[in-house]
C-alpha cells in the first residue's frame, strides 16, 4: 500500500529507545512518513531526545504534554496533529517490532477501516496478562467480541476516522472506543511481539483495571444492566425467603428461628444495595468529571 503515514507513539519514559525505534521506524517504511513523538509527562530526559531527532530529521515532530495523562489521552493527542491520510500507532518500548508495520499497511488496503497488530505470544507478566484480559473483556460490552480479542495498542487506521470523535473533550479516553464511533470494519493480523528492550512497564495491574472500569463506565451501560439484573434476582429470592417463612408458620405454626439466619438475609440484601449505589455512583462520578469539562490532555510545546 502506498501511502503517506503518521507514525503516533505515546513515550513516557523512554528516552533510551527512542532513536532506535526512530531509526527502524525509517528503515522498515519506504513511503513518504511523518513520525509524531507525544511527550507524556516523561520524568527522564525523553522529551530532550525527542528535541534532538526532531532537530535532525525534518519528519520527527514531538508534542510536550503538560503532565502525565495516560497511553491512551497522549494518543488522543498524537491522533489529532496527524497530518497525513494513515495512523499507524505502536508503543515506545520496542516490543512492537515497526518492521511489521508493512502487514498491518497490506491488511488496511483490502477495504478494512481499522487493522490491529494481534501478538500471538506476549511477552508479560502474569499479572499484567491478566489485567490486559480484564481490559479486553471491558472492551467487549463496548465494540463487540471479535474486535476485543484481537485488540492491541500495535494499529493502523484511517486518519478520517477521528471527525467521528473530533468533538470528544472527556478526561477518559479510550481509542478503541472512540475508532469504533467511526466504523465497524475491524480485523487483525498476526504480528511478532518482542521483549521490553530496557526499563519495566508503567502500566501496573491496578493501572489497567482502573482503565477496565473507566471503559465499562465511561462507555458502557452494561454495569447498570448487571446492577438490575442483580437487584431483581435478589428481589426475587427475598420473595422466596418471604413464602419460605409464611407457609412454615401456617403448616407447622412455627417461624423459622435463627438469629444468623436474619443476620445472613439483611447482610446479602445490604450488599445488593451498597453494589447497586457504587455502580452509579461510579455513573455520577463521571458525569461530575464531564460536566466541569476537563480536557483529555493539554500541550506545553511542540517541535
Amino acid at each position: 500500500m502506498a501511502a503517506r503515514l503518521s507514525i503516533v507513539v505515546p513515550v513516557y519514559n523512554s528516552a533510551g529507545t527512542l532513536p532506535a525505534l526512530v531509526e527502524r521506524i525509517d528503515g522498515a517504511l519506504a513511503d513518504e512518513h511523518e513520525v509524531v513523538l507525544v511527550n507524556d509527562g516523561s520524568a527522564d530526559s525523553s522529551w530532550r531526545v525527542i528535541e534532538e531527532l526532531a532537530s535532525s530529521r525534518p519528519h520527527v515532530r514531538g508534542l510536550d504534554l503538560m503532565r502525565n495523562y495516560g497511553q491512551h489521552n497522549a494518543l488522543l493527542a498524537g491522533i489529532r496533529a496527524a497530518r497525513h491520510p494513515v495512523v499507524v500507532t505502536l508503543d515506545d518500548d520496542l516490543q512492537n517490532p515497526p518492521e511489521e508495520i508493512p502487514k498491518l499497511l497490506a491488511k488496511l488496503d483490502e477495504g478494512h477501516d481499522v487493522v490491529y497488530g494481534a501478538a500471538s505470544e506476549r511477552q508479560h507478566g502474569l499479572l499484567r496478562s491478566l489485567a490486559t484480559r480484564l481490559s479486553k473483556w471491558a472492551l467487549r460490552g463496548v465494540i463487540g467480541d471479535d474486535v476485543a480479542a484481537n485488540v492491541s495498542a500495535y494499529r493502523a487506521f484511517r486518519t478520517q476516522l477521528r471527525e467521528a470523535f473530533a468533538d470528544y473533550e472527556g478526561p477518559y479516553v479510550s481509542i478503541d472506543v472512540l475508532l469504533s464511533w467511526g466504523t465497524s470494519r475491524f480485523t487483525w493480523v498476526p504480528v511478532a511481539h518482542d521483549a521490553r528492550a530496557e526499563g519495566r512497564s508503567s502500566y501496573s495491574f491496578a493501572r489497567l483495571a482502573t482503565h477496565a472500569l473507566n471503559v465499562l463506565t465511561g462507555f458502557s451501560t452494561r454495569p447498570l444492566r448487571v446492577a438490575s439484573i442483580v437487584g431483581l434476582v435478589f428481589t426475587l429470592f427475598g420473595a422466596l425467603i418471604f413464602v419460605l417463612v409464611v407457609v412454615r408458620y401456617f403448616v407447622s405454626g412455627r417461624v423459622v428461628p435463627g438469629f444468623a439466619f436474619l443476620a445472613s438475609i439483611i447482610a446479602i440484601f445490604s450488599g445488593v444495595q451498597l453494589l447497586t449505589l457504587g455502580v452509579m455512583g461510579e455513573y455520577l462520578a463521571r458525569m461530575h468529571m464531564r460536566i466541569m469539562d476537563r480536557p483529555p490532555y493539554s500541550v506545553r510545546d511542540e517541535v
